[in-house]
């Protein structure tokens, strides 16, 4: 599944370290717990956000 970035929010990829910070979205495994709590909990989202999205989500 890809994940994109939520603005406000600061989530590093636990294989390699990095944040996930592509606007066009990172790879991750499918059925991995971490990213279905980091989905869970809005700190990363499903979707690319858009420029409402991101405003509201700086606040």
């Amino acid at each position: 599944m890809k994940v994109f970035p939520v603005a406000g929010r600061l989530v590093r990829d636990p294989a390699t370290g990095r944040e996930v910070t592509d606007p066009a979205g990172t790879e991750v495994p499918d059925n991995d717990p971490f990213w279905l709590r980091r989905l869970a909990d809005g700190d990363v989202s499903a979707q690319p956000q858009t420029a409402d999205n991101a405003s509201q989500g700086a606040k």
